[in-house]
């Protein structure tokens, strides 16, 4: 007799990327996407973290694979992934515990990577290793169109979703470009340069953004700066989604001195609080 025949349903499956932004835009609800580096200030704390973050309301989690020659983190997501790479943190490590914690986690996990990295490690075992650790999806800082076609296509064979970043500087034609290369979601830069909390979000950003999605069908999640409510607020009418990232490392670097769980209830309680004027 199969488990169905005794009334024993299958585990519902988890939502993939698609899936969770066609639901926020059913509801015109904001997608919260926290940034953690992974193994900052260990790993046990990066595997606390992910389930009290969906738990706080976080729609998607980013993962920053730590490199030693940031693209365009700035010094608080740079000093982080040095400490993590100090330890000798190892990639197979940072596999291993997503597919530990991934059980208690059903919202789409998705990795931040340098492309040498994976390129080191081999495209196609990279991409396979990480959708058996419970990827969703890649975002490839350092992969412009048109290398990034080739390379997109066979993660995206491997089932894994793809995201390449656009710069208030990329012309509407590289926009496009990326746009068809990102099946996951488009990530926008809300200022040029590197990362890193600031006061107000760029005068031009909803023209921006109204322009880039005007090209797109794509979702539009909008990275760098962002660290408050009101800033939130401000990007919910013109975009899918919220990445918060330098603000969530610092909140974890002011906890880091505490336990995994301490640390982990810190950072629920500042995602809890980005969302107070979107949800």
């Amino acid at each position: 007799m199969t488990m169905q025949a005794r009334g024993v349903s299958s585990p519902a499956p988890m939502p993939d990327i698609a899936s969770t932004f066609a639901a926020l835009r059913a509801k015109r609800q904001l997608a919260l996407m926290p940034f953690i580096p992974a193994g900052y200030p260990d790993l046990a704390t990066t595997a606390a973290l992910l389930p009290v973050i969906e738990k706080a309301g976080a729609n998607l989690i980013e993962i920053g694979i730590p490199f030693s020659d940031p693209i365009a983190d700035g010094p608080t997501i740079q000093a982080a992934f040095t400490a993590a790479l100090a330890k000798g943190l190892r990639l197979a490590e940072v596999f291993e515990t997503v597919r530990n914690v991934r059980p208690k986690v059903s919202i789409p996990l998705v990795a931040m990577v340098s492309y040498s990295i994976v390129y080191r490690y081999g495209l196609e075992r990279f991409a396979a290793d990480a959708k058996g650790a419970g990827f969703d999806g890649l975002i490839l800082p350092d992969l412009p169109p048109p290398e990034a076609a080739g390379v997109c296509a066979k993660v995206q064979a491997a089932g894994l979703a793809t995201t390449l970043l656009v710069a208030p500087t990329t012309s509407e034609k590289r926009r496009r470009e990326i746009a068809e290369l990102s099946s996951g979601f488009v990530y926008y830069l809300s200022v040029s340069g590197i990362t890193g909390e600031r006061d107000r979000l760029p005068e031009n950003i909803e023209s921006n953004l109204r322009q880039l999605r005007g090209i797109t069908k794509r979702p539009v999640c909008v990275g760098f700066g962002i660290s408050k409510p009101e800033h939130l607020a401000q990007l919910a009418p013109v975009a899918d989604g919220a990445i918060v990232g330098s603000a969530i490392v610092k909140k974890i670097s002011e906890a880091r001195s505490g336990e995994p769980e301490v640390i982990a209830e810190v950072v629920g309680a500042y995602c809890r609080s980005l969302l107070n004027l979107v949800r």
